[in-house]
């Protein structure tokens, strides 16, 4: 279907939001009012340069405070409508939206209503110009799509039709399957924009909490399901306003916007995107520094060990267990401290996951190869953390670990009965604490990309959304929501810190699952590595809350392990000191938890503060 957005969904002046508009595919655009309003291009000048883009001008918005007034009133009215209409035409603009009334001077007459938009719409017909009459949540009379049908109905003027909105319609909770009752050609226009469940004045939540289709709360797809089924035949246009959008730079809202429609198309049966298996794991997650020793060194303490180096780059392979770091120095153009810049997931299908990441607007990465290098396709995350689809190790596709040559294996660490877990030459013991595997990796977001990276995620990696959570930090509130695999095998937390300039806001972290939390934490402890401290109150509150055995109480408050529980399982974490912008976390799942220790965040986040670097 075609595409289309409000111009109000968009920051800056009404040229740059053209721009960014088409840049992003979108087949049309609805003009916005104060947009014309205020800016210096004459409606001839937007007409043209619509043309130039290849934009058409869907709808002209918006005519309030119309139907049902008194005679005075009504001519007012018309003779406002008269000079609108002038200016569409100068535009090029033939659909213009009223909206239902909230004028105090309004009546409840059903009849009068359909009798003046019936004068409208004849009015307009005489300038080739249409009306979509929409109910507004907070309508003074009119306030349900159902009753704006029935005024255009009972107007019964082929210039006249309604407008369908998402918000309007489910923000109020009314049943979307009462639009098959209205004929598709009387369906002059559907407006989409979704929104996060909240408990506040309809009329605030619709200025200032819409968002993109698939980043609320809202169910969409059958109402644009049923919408199309009705036989509506005109454009999926956005109409989102939100205040995050309009200080946010226009061209990737709009890209974003774009991909939540594509997203919202295939949901509701009316596309097909090229479809790729969910990830099953972590391949790695890589870390660039200037100065690789400080994370090195924390490595070690983990009980990494360095097995390879690329054969070309600068970039060191570190193992333990099913978890790869990868180190880079190449550091040209990126922050000269330690941050983690790229992660790679596991996928049966690389070349599949990469074209439905490309088809759903992900930006490709640009990758240098040399002659022998595997193929390795990754895409830019919202952020721009690099994301590479691997298939690691498999006979049937090139591994990235190809690229690699191994190193000598170091010595290893002295135990009290000599290198720790030698049992003899041949049958090494595992080290107590063991990492297995990347458990979740922890990506801190632009103030502006919150939405955008939950959406990215789970329409580029086919990852399922837990609810969003606010988390006490001592400068304010973090954001936070997770994204995961059914089974687990991927999960990435995206976090927005409360003060986007402060030193430390934009920390990330990679989480390893351990069996043995314990033994992990112990044995960084005694290679010298520095766990984060936690306040002696916590342990205090734990004991009240969850009357742990004291010694084993004793021994978490000893290591600054953290304790959470629900009613599948346990988790227990601990985090090293932060390098740089990273910091590590040991996680120990037991049953069925699926959680992060959410209740133990402000804990966490108090004590980084408290002994950040």
């Amino acid at each position: 279907m075609r595409t289309s957005i409000a111009t109000v969904s968009l920051s800056g002046p009404l040229s740059e939001k053209l721009t960014a508009v088409a840049t992003a595919g979108f087949d049309g655009v609805e003009i916005f009012e104060n947009d014309l309003l205020g800016g210096p291009l004459s409606p001839e000048e937007v007409r043209l340069r619509c043309a130039d883009l290849g934009l058409g001008i869907d709808l002209y918005q918006p005519f309030r405070d119309f139907e049902a007034v008194p005679a005075d009133v009504l001519a007012r009215n018309l003779r406002r409508a008269e000079r609108k209409f002038a200016v569409m035409e100068r535009l090029g603009a033939d659909l213009l939206l009223v909206c239902s009334s909230v004028a105090a001077d309004a009546v409840d007459d059903d009849a009068l209503a359909a009798e003046q938009l019936r004068l409208l719409a004849d009015r307009a017909a005489d300038h080739g110009i249409r009306i979509a009459y929409e109910a507004l949540a907070w309508g003074r009379h009119v306030s349900t799509y159902d009753h704006a049908w029935r005024i255009v109905e009972q107007a019964d003027h082929p210039a006249l039709g309604t407008c369908l909105d998402s918000f309007h319609i489910l923000s109020r909770g009314s049943d979307p399957r009462g639009i098959a009752d209205i004929p598709g050609e009387k369906i002059f226009f559907l407006q989409l924009a979704d929104a996060p469940l909240m408990a506040m004045d309809v009329l605030q939540w619709s200025r200032h909490y819409r968002c993109f289709p698939g980043q609320g709360g809202f169910d969409l797809a059958p109402l644009v399901a049923a919408t199309v089924k009705a036989g509506y035949q005109g454009p999926l246009s956005l109409e989102v306003f939100n205040d995050v959008f309009r200080q946010a730079g226009a061209a990737s809202t709009a890209v974003d916007a774009l991909r939540s429609l594509l997203l919202l198309e295939e949901s509701a049966g009316l596309s097909a995107l090229p479809a790729a298996p969910v990830p099953s794991g972590f391949a790695f997650a890589e870390l660039t520094a200037a100065d690789t020793e400080p994370l090195r060194a924390v490595l070690g303490a983990l009980g990494f060990a360095q097995t390879a180096r690329h054969t070309w780059k600068p970039v060191e392979l570190w193992e333990q267990g099913e978890a790869r770091i990868l180190l880079n120095t190449g550091v040209s153009g990126r922050r000269q401290d330690s941050a983690l810049t790229a992660i790679g997931v596991e996928t049966s299908r690389p070349q599949g996951a990469a074209r439905r990441a490309e088809a759903v607007l992900a930006p490709v990465v640009p990758r240098r190869r040399g002659p022998g290098d595997a193929p390795l396709d990754a895409v830019a995350a919202p952020d721009g953390t690099e994301v590479f689809f691997c298939r690691t190790g498999q006979s049937d596709h090139p591994s990235w670990t190809g690229d690699f040559t191994a190193v000598p294996p170091r010595a290893l660490p002295e135990g009290p009965e000599g290198p720790e877990g030698l049992k003899g030459p041949e049958e090494p013991d595992e080290p107590a604490g063991t990492v297995r595997r990347i458990d979740h990796i922890a990506l801190t977001q632009p103030w502006h990309q919150f939405d955008e990276a939950s959406l990215f995620h789970r329409g580029v990696l086919g990852l399922e959304a837990d609810d969003s959570l606010d988390l006490a930090d001592p400068y304010g509130l973090v954001r936070s929501r997770a994204v995961a695999s059914p089974d687990g095998g991927v999960r990435i937390v995206l976090n927005v810190a409360p003060a986007p300039d402060a030193d430390g806001a934009r920390l990330q972290h990679i989480a390893l699952a351990t069996d043995d939390i314990v033994g992990a934490a112990r044995r960084l402890r005694e290679q010298g590595a520095d766990l984060l401290p936690i306040s002696a109150n916590y342990y205090d509150d734990l004991d009240a809350r969850h009357a742990l055995d004291p010694q084993r109480l004793a021994v978490l408050a000893d290591l600054g392990i953290l304790y959470d529980r629900d009613a599948n399982g346990e988790f227990l974490h601990c985090y090293t000191a932060t390098v740089g912008r990273v910091f590590f976390e040991l996680v120990q799942r037991t049953g069925g938890y699926r959680g992060y220790g959410a209740s133990n965040a402000a804990v966490r986040l108090a004590a980084q503060h408290l002994h950040q670097p």
